[in-house]
Order: structure tokens, then sequence, then C-alpha cells
């Protein structure tokens, strides 16, 4: 294998920058797609990835080039495009040695394309900027390529494309030969290849992606993953094209798949590193962490009797995406169902999405929590004082906490100059931090803040994509805890605490939270025949208070004259029977009511 024909590169955009057209013109190009199989978005396979214009999970593909006498063999990784898929996108950085950096021609630089260049020059890339969609009548190529000079600090001359006309792809053809450099590496063992996804088929098993670094990949060939020392004797190995190609094996600087054998996703970690078991390499490529999720929430059939199709479609759906997290939980309002975390709440969204295309199963979700640090007092050992909190409903007694811990995030917004004051009061609204505030260019913005991870989750975007008229961006990365005065707010419905409407809160926002609730959940509830008393309380304190008035049935229309004294034995009689009721009676909640706080949210901002 001739290491100088060999490209690997990855393409990295802000969202709708047309990074997926690009490589839709790529692969055309290349012949690796006859015109005849060709579609838009060719690498997204999903529904939801073409429906939204989106990147949801990594693709890879292996293309060769004539130039020539010459052929190329150019390995492209494409990426996700949100801010939810940071790491996936690192990790995909990681096995290249350049990347194509693409910018809407119209829109210029955007948060995340800021974000994604900071991750390619940390993973050492070459990076080759690609301006996109000139043929647009609103194209400002002069502007765009200005703030890849003076905002991403890249001097190399851009190159012009147009995806959708396939204008500029001959000359991006040429710039990945040139000027992103060919892998280095021995085809010696030890074997050392880092895995940058994974997948699940049915018929064969776990397959990984990996790319090899030194040494090469064999089927039956012993290897064991450097993470949890799980071992495996490859069946099947082979390259991208963008279906499974079948080869003896994959060398040195190249990217392929190799068919596992496992029938445990779980097993796989992205970003490990596999290697030979007789003969282990020393230390493990950079970079790899396990997986975190970021937000929590509670999925529940809407009929409990639907619980076992909930389990069966979160399990199968697990075996294609184990980046989001589940285990039992139950609830006294909806019954069994699952806490779940994700990386993201797009990430929440795209899972509870599947779920309801792919496996016909409807959820109810609770509020999103993020993980919570606290402390408690009077332990003796350290382990044991801080514990870690993901839902309302392991929130211990007040007088067991010592201190309160909050995820924090470093968040970075792009906006139009004309709407940094707006911004800003709403960043100070959600408790953020203010850090600083930079002119990138004449009309924008750049602001940085520390922001509490809880105040993003619910409707961040959309108050920021409404205050600016959609020409904001914005892009975050956890940044550690900080201490906090945070309190559990309990909704109570006929005097019961009902557990999923608890929520974790400021304190200086509890009141204004737990008043617009009670007032929600007024609207929501239906009328019963006897009052029903809607409540937030903190600390066993009643904060807020709606009532629902009962149904009023006339139990004395059919007295036509007569003693007054029939009169008062009937409203006596109605008088106990609804104060019996009022003891017994349940208070029937629609579903609708379990998602209120989105709407609470939204009108506190």
């Amino acid at each position: 294998m001739n290491l100088s024909k060999i490209r690997n590169f990855s393409i990295i955009a802000h969202i709708d920058h047309g990074k997926s057209t690009v490589a839709d013109r790529l692969l055309e190009k290349t012949g690796t797609i006859s015109s005849r199989q060709m579609q838009a978005q060719v690498l997204d396979r999903m529904d939801l990835e073409r429906e939204r214009g989106i990147t949801i999970k990594a693709k890879a593909v292996r293309m060769l080039y004539k130039q020539g006498e010459d052929c190329h063999i150019l390995n492209l990784i494409d990426t996700p495009g949100h801010v939810d898929f940071s790491y996936e996108v690192s990790r995909a950085l990681t096995a290249c040695e350049g990347a194509l950096l693409v910018v809407d021609a119209s829109q210029g630089v955007e948060a995340q394309t800021l974000a994604n260049t900071h991750l390619a020059t940390e993973a050492g890339l070459t990076l080759i900027p690609v301006i996109n969609k000139i043929d647009l009548n609103q194209a400002d190529v002069p502007q765009a390529s200005r703030q890849i000079k003076e905002i991403l600090n890249i001097h190399t001359d851009p190159i012009l494309v147009s995806a959708k006309e396939g204008r500029g792809i001959d000359a991006l053809l040429e710039a990945i030969i040139t000027r992103i450099p060919p892998p280095q590496g021995s085809l010696e063992p030890p074997l050392s290849a880092l895995v940058f996804d994974s997948v699940f088929d049915p018929y064969k098993g776990v397959i990984i992606f990996v790319r090899v670094f030194s040494g090469e990949i064999k089927v039956k060939k012993k290897l064991v993953f450097l993470s949890n020392g799980v071992t495996l004797a490859p069946e099947e190995v082979g390259y991208m094209t963008p279906n499974l190609s079948k080869n003896d094996s994959i060398q040195t600087g190249e990217v392929g798949y190799v068919v596992t054998g496992l029938k445990d996703i779980h097993l796989i970690s992205i970003g490990d590193t596999i290697t030979e078991e007789l003969h282990p390499v020393s230390k493990a490529l950079r970079g790899y962490r396990p997986t975190k999720p970021f937000v929590f929430a509670g999925f529940y059939p809407p009929n409990p009797s639907d619980y076992e199709t909930l389990k069966n479609a979160l399990e199968k759906l697990h075996l294609s995406d184990s980046s989001f997290q589940f285990q039992p939980e139950s609830s006294t309002a909806l019954g069994f169902g699952y806490r779940c975390g994700f990386l993201g709440l797009l990430h929440m969204e795209i899972v509870k999405e599947r779920l309801r295309r792919e496996f016909n199963s409807e959820v109810l979700i609770t509020a999103p929590n993020v993980i919570y640090r606290l402390k408690l007092k009077n332990k003796k050992h350290l382990s044991e004082s801080t514990i870690e909190i993901d839902s309302p409903s392991k929130w211990p007694a007040l007088d067991e906490i010592e201190s309160i811990e909050e995820p924090m995030v470093h968040l970075m917004i792009l906006l139009p100059k004309d709407t940094v004051g707006p911004v800003m009061q709403m960043a100070k609204d959600r408790r953020g931090i203010f850090i600083d505030m930079k002119y990138i260019t004449a009309e924008r913005v750049l602001l940085r803040y520390e922001l509490p991870l809880a105040e993003m989750i619910i409707d961040f975007h959309d108050v920021l994509k409404s205050i600016t008229k959609g020409y904001a961006s914005f892009d975050y990365e956890p940044v550690g805890y900080r201490k906090d005065e945070l309190v559990k707010l309990e909704i109570l419905i006929h005097h019961d605490v009902v557990d999923a409407f608890s929520t974790i809160v400021h304190k200086d926002k509890a009141y204004y939270h737990g008043k617009a609730m009670v007032e929600k959940l007024r609207e929501l509830i239906p009328r019963h025949m006897f009052e029903v008393a809607i409540q937030a309380q903190i600390q066993n304190r009643i904060i807020a208070r709606e009532s629902i008035k009962a149904y009023r049935k006339d139990v004395i229309a059919k007295c036509y004259g007569g003693d007054i004294s029939r009169k008062r034995k009937l409203l006596e009689r109605q008088k106990e029977g609804k104060k019996r009721m009022k003891q017994i009676g349940n208070v029937e909640i629609p579903n609708e009511a379990f998602m209120s706080f989105l709407e609470i949210s939204k009108k506190e901002s």
C-alpha cells in the first residue's frame, strides 16, 4: 500500500451550510455513486436526517479519484453538525489528516463553524476553507472570505463552489490531493486503530468503523479493546464504498469496517483503541473519553399496558444508538417508565421521534433535568458525602443537604450588533456570567458567557432565534460545576404530590415558576364534581395556589313550591356527597399537562 496516494479528510460546517451536498458532489464526481443511484443527502440514510437537513450519525465512504495515471484513495468521514454531537465530531476529526471547512456564502462564519475550527486545529488538521452556495443572489463571497481570515485566522485561499450546481468540485478535489498531507505510519506491528463509529446489524452483530494508524487488521486475527479488555476475532473486514465491500485486510492509513462477531453494542466505546491481543501497543490513541449524557428525562407510555412495548422499542433503538442511556423508574402519576439520558435536547427529540416512527411507540416525557452534585451533611467518608442526582424524585430532605452544585457551560453566541442588548438581557435573566464581548466584524459580535446548563435545555435556541430574527447562532461546551442556591419545586394536585411535575429551580425563580405552573395546570385539568386544589410548594411551604371549581348540579330544580325544609334537606345531602367525593375522588390529568413545563419556560423567557 502506497501511503502517499491516500487522503483521509472530513467535512465540517455549521448546520445548513451545505456539508451533505458537498459530499454528494464529491461522490458523484469520483464515480463512487452512479448518476442512476444518486439522490440528495446520499450519506444521510435516516428519514429524520433528510427531513431536518442535518447529519445525526457520522458516515464514512471510500472514493477512488483518478488523476491522469495516478489513482488516489480519498476516505471521507462525514460528521454531524449539531452541538449535541460534538464528541462524535472530535472522534471523526482524530481519524483524519485534513478537513474541508464549508462556509455558506450568504451566511458567513457561524458559531459552530468557529467551534469546529477549534476542534480541527486542536487535532492538528490541515484546513481547506470552502465557500459554498456562490450561486445564490444574496451570496457575499468577499465578506465570507474576509470572515474566514479575520475570525478563523485561516489565510489560505478558499475554494469557491456551488455544490447544488456542481461548480468548483474539480478544484476542490485538486486541493484535497495537494493540500492535505498523506497519512504517516508503519505496516509493521503492533496494530493501533481508532474506533470512530459503530452500528448493530441484526445478522452480522456489531460492526465497528476504524482508522488504522499502524499495522493491519485481518480476519480471525485476535484483537482487544484497550479501554475494557474485550477481545474479538474479526469475521469480516473491508471498506465502505459506501456499501460494505469485503477485503482481505485493512492496512496503515486506511479507513474501513470490522465485523466483530459481538452481539452487545454496549461493549464498544467510540474513541477506543483496538490492538493485537498478543502484541498490544503500550498506550491508547489520544483523546478517548466515555460518552456522558447531559440531559435526563422520564419516558412513560401513555397507556400503562404499553410498558412492555416501550421497553422493547428502547432496547432495539439502543442497539443502533448507544449514546443514550435508560433505566427503569416509576412515578405515582404515570406508573412505570424509564429514566433516559441524552447528549442534549435535540438528541432527546430525535430518540422520541425514532420511537414513534420506527417502533410505533408514543411516549410522555417529564421535565428535562441535568445532573446535580449534592454534598450531604454528617457523612464520614468523602465518597458518601457527594452524590450525583439526575431526577427530582431522588432529591434528599433539606436538612441532609450541605451544598448544591449545578453543571455550567461555556457559551459562545455570534449575533448581529443590533441585537446585543436584548440577548445580554436574556443571558442575565438565565443567570449567565458575562465573560467578554468582541466585535469580529463591523456588523457581527461574539458574546461569551458562563451559563447553567439547566437554563439552556428547554427553549434557549427558540428564544435566541426569536430575539435576533434568526440571525444568531451559538455553541457551548461543559466547563464543570458551580455552587448555587437551588430548591426542589413540587406540585400538589388535590393535596397529593405529583412527582412527574417536580423540578429543580433557582431559589429566586421558584415563586414565578410555581405560579406559572399552577395557572397552566388550572387551564389544562378538566373540572370535576368536586373542587380541585392545585398548589406549588417548596420545603413543605405552599407558595402558589389555584382552584378548579366543581360542577354545580341544581338538585332543587325539581322542587316547585312546598316546604323550605325539603330544599334544605336536598342541599345538605349534596354537600355531604361532595365532601365524601372530595376525600376519595381521583383527579384526571390529561396527557398534554405533562408537557406544560415547556410552555411555562417560554412564557417566563
